[in-house]
C-alpha cells in the first residue's frame, strides 16, 4: 500500500520530470528513473519499465505544446519513433535478462557520458567564442 511520503515523492518527481522534459526536451526517464529507485524503492528493472509508461504522457502533453509553437518535425518523429520499436523490443527483453546491478551501471554510465559530452561541447563552444573575440 502506498503512503502519503510515497504519494508525495510520485507528485514531485512527475512535477520535476515534466518541467525536464518542457524545458530540455529531455526523455523524463532521466528523472523518472532515479526518482523510482531512491525515492520510491522500486527496482531497476521496475522503475525502467515504470519510466517507459509514464514518459507517454509526458511526450504526448509535450509533444502537442512543441507543436502549437511550431516546433515539432512530425515525419522526423514518427520515423525515429518507428524506428526504435524492435530496439526497445530487444533492449526490454535484455533487461530482464541481465543482474540489476548490471543494469544500474548501464544506466550511469549513459547518464555520466550524456553529462561529459554536454561539458565538452560546452567547453569548445566557448573556446571558440574567445578565439573569435
Amino acid at each position: 500500500m502506498i503512503g502519503a511520503p510515497e504519494i508525495v515523492a510520485a507528485l514531485a518527481i512527475g512535477f520535476a520530470a515534466g518541467v525536464a522534459s518542457g524545458v530540455l526536451g529531455v526523455g523524463g526517464g532521466i528523472l523518472f528513473v532515479p526518482g523510482l529507485v531512491l525515492f520510491l524503492h522500486q527496482t531497476q528493472l521496475d522503475a525502467q519499465a515504470t519510466s517507459l509508461l509514464a514518459v507517454i504522457l509526458v511526450a504526448l502533453v509535450g509533444a502537442g505544446r512543441q507543436r502549437a509553437y511550431g516546433n515539432l518535425h512530425l515525419r522526423d518523429g514518427l520515423l525515429i519513433g518507428a524506428l526504435s520499436v524492435p530496439g526497445v523490443a530487444l533492449g526490454s527483453v535484455l533487461a530482464n535478462k541481465l543482474p540489476e546491478r548490471a543494469l544500474e551501471l548501464l544506466f550511469a554510465a549513459v547518464q555520466i557520458y550524456v553529462a561529459y559530452e554536454l561539458v565538452r561541447r560546452l567547453a569548445a563552444a566557448r573556446s571558440a567564442s574567445a578565439s573569435e573575440a
